[in-house]
């Protein structure tokens, strides 16, 4: 076989004998040899990408931490159904203390029962919804529950506002606003407004008056008024607040004992605890406040207007 070959540089053609064998061989090497390597270069280029993007071991990662972040997810919900059940029981605990509050006052001011019945819930119904089993409380159970303490709430409030109104138009005026001591005898040693601190020495806002005395002495009611906190509290150790009517609310705190409880009606100069040490204090004395329409003001006032 003879192969002819033009160059530019030749000046003429030349030519190029090959054997038959030799042709084979070459026609064997460009359309057989070559495509084959080619193609096992291909698989195996294939293969080494797919072993690095698709190894079993990277999907068995994804999921375990797929799983992982639906059990923090899962255990997330459980905690916050938990906390909504915590805060659903304290609402619960609060509205039977004012239950009681209400039906003390019903009794107070003579008033019909059967109108005013705070032993009963307020009220309401509608056809049952066979769909929902509650069986175990769930978040939309939780839901509905807050949302029937909520609708409970709402009428206590309305018959206290009632019950409010009726105390202050039998003329009671003179004997529910705060005036006078809350002592027989003692003294003032700590004024309201900024001072120093007695436990940190910073400068901090003192929200009362201090009235120091004897350990044991009376503690006496400023103004008539029904008890709405008797027990510890934070900072005031044992504490007896007063709700008075017309916004005011009076607090004695660092009791030694309470001789009264909550829901219990107070009259003006009736001793309602005795002076002691309880709580944040450095010695006997009676940490007297008066609030008006939810506000802190200063007691002295009142304490001058002694009637």
């Amino acid at each position: 076989m003879n192969l002819i070959l033009i160059t530019k540089k030749a000046s003429g053609p030349s030519s190029i004998h090959i054997s038959q064998p030799r042709v084979v061989l070459l026609l064997l090497v460009i359309f057989v040899i070559i495509p084959a390597l080619a193609m096992v270069a291909g698989f195996q280029v294939g293969k080494v990408q797919t072993r690095n993007h698709l190894l079993p071991s990277d999907w068995e990662e994804v999921m375990t931490r797929s799983r992982d972040e639906v059990a923090q997810a899962t255990q997330k919900a459980h905690e916050d159904v938990s906390a909504l059940a915590v805060k659903l029981a304290q609402l619960q605990a609060q509205a039977v203390r004012l239950n009681a509050l209400g039906q003390r006052l019903v009794e107070v001011a003579d008033l019909d029962s059967a109108e005013f019945d705070f032993s009963q819930p307020p009220a309401q119904g509608g056809p049952q919804n066979d769909s929902i089993l509650a069986q175990q409380i769930d978040p939309e159970d939780l839901v509905h529950s807050l949302d029937d303490l909520a609708t409970e709430l709402n009428d206590r409030e309305q018959k206290m506002r009632v019950l409010e109104s009726y105390f202050m138009n039998q003329n009671l005026q003179q004997t529910t606003v705060p005036a006078g001591r809350p002592i027989k005898r003692g003294w003032i040693s700590s004024f309201f407004g900024m001072r120093t601190d007695p436990f940190n020495g910073r400068r901090e806002y003192h929200k009362g008056v201090d009235l120091a005395g004897k350990e044991g002495s009376d503690i006496i009611a400023v103004a008539a008024g029904i008890v709405t906190w008797s027990g510890d509290r934070y900072g005031y150790g044992n504490m007896v607040e007063i709700n008075h009517g017309n916004g005011y609310i009076t607090r004695y705190g660092h009791c030694k004992e309470v001789l009264v409880k909550a829901g219990d009606s107070v009259t003006k100069g009736q001793v309602i605890a005795h002076m002691g040490s309880t709580g944040r204090s450095t010695g006997p004395h009676v940490h007297f406040e008066v609030h008006k329409n939810g506000r802190v003001v200063n007691p002295l006032n009142f304490l001058r207007a002694a009637r």
